[in-house]
């Protein structure tokens, strides 16, 4: 009877046994790919292991604020491509070249919107903003999907003079 009472009794030591070296080697996964390393003493440390776990947490909600954060910039993006009336379908226009100009203010904001393969040179375009008047105060760019989209600011040199929106818009759609 006794030898009967010791099999469950092993039985139950084997599979704690098991089981505390598959939590240790999750455990190291986990420490890894967070990176923190893992100590050799830290198995057997139950303060470590809290340690692990709670920076792995940490991490886990730093990565979705940084999910949550891109999908902002992914729809913000997609409202700007809706705005500038750009569309990822539309293969057409690859070759040509979307030109606006607005007033905001005392500034004026030129925006160029053309395909991956539509190249044209960007003093070309300053230079025609300075010969109307204007002096350029922030050029930027951006690829978004198949399109390259150039953003020009500027403000008149003069403020009695001004700059003629319609004469600008038409003497770079004439460039490109």
């Amino acid at each position: 009877m006794n030898g009967g009472t010791q099999a469950p009794k092993l039985e139950r030591k084997t599979v704690e046994k098991n089981r505390r070296e598959l939590f240790n080697r999750l455990l190291s996964k986990l420490s890894s790919v967070i990176g923190k390393e893992q100590t050799p003493d830290c198995s057997k440390d139950g303060f470590k292991k809290q340690e692990i776990l709670e920076e792995a947490t940490s991490y886990i909600k730093k990565l979705r604020g940084n999910i949550e954060t891109l999908n902002q910039e992914r729809n913000r993006l997609m409202q700007m491509n809706c705005m500038l009336g750009i569309h990822s379908n539309n293969e057409s226009d690859h070759g040509k070249m979307d030109v606006q100009v607005r007033a905001l203010d005392a500034c004026l904001e030129v925006v160029l919107i053309s395909g991956l393969n539509k190249n044209f040179k960007l003093y070309e375009v300053i230079g025609i903003l300075e010969e109307e008047g204007a002096e350029v105060i922030h050029a930027s760019f951006s690829k978004v999907e198949d399109k390259i989209v150039h953003i020009i600011h500027s403000q008149a040199i003069s403020s009695r003079i001004g700059l003629e929106e319609k004469r600008i818009k038409e003497r770079l759609e004439e460039l490109v």
